[in-house]
């Protein structure tokens, strides 16, 4: 099976990181755009999609910062990541993701991304 390599995507978003962070960080934020369903017990998220069901462990976070996931089924080394940055000159927040991919399947999962965050900044107001 080929190494999956990581990737990275950017986004402008008009809210407070603190806001922002509410949707990315816990059950209720991702239940809102990037699940059906999403549940947490002793660190593991559970995320449904059409009866399907995904676990992943938070494996290093910061508040208002970044949140790291790894999926339970993926190698130890992978994992998709929102980070939070704030522009030096502009101060606008900046939603940082980072996921891994096959090279063949990164455009399919950038497009999957696109439509998420969509369905977030929908959420936010954007």
């Amino acid at each position: 099976m080929p190494k999956k390599q990581i990737f990275t995507l950017e986004y402008a978003v008009r809210c407070s990181p603190g806001i922002l962070y509410g949707f990315l960080s816990t059950p209720a934020g991702l239940g809102e755009w990037f699940a059906d369903k999403v549940d947490e017990r002793d660190n593991i998220f559970i995320f449904s999609w059409n009866g399907s069901i995904e676990k992943a462990e938070v494996v290093d976070s910061e508040l208002d910062k970044f949140i790291r996931f790894h999926w339970l089924t993926a190698p130890k080394d992978e994992y998709f990541e929102f980070k939070i940055e704030k522009t030096e000159i502009t101060n606008q927040t900046i939603l940082v993701i980072k996921d891994f991919a096959e090279k063949n399947e990164i455009k399919d999962q950038t497009q999957l991304w696109e439509y998420q965050v969509k369905e977030l900044f929908h959420r936010l107001g954007n």
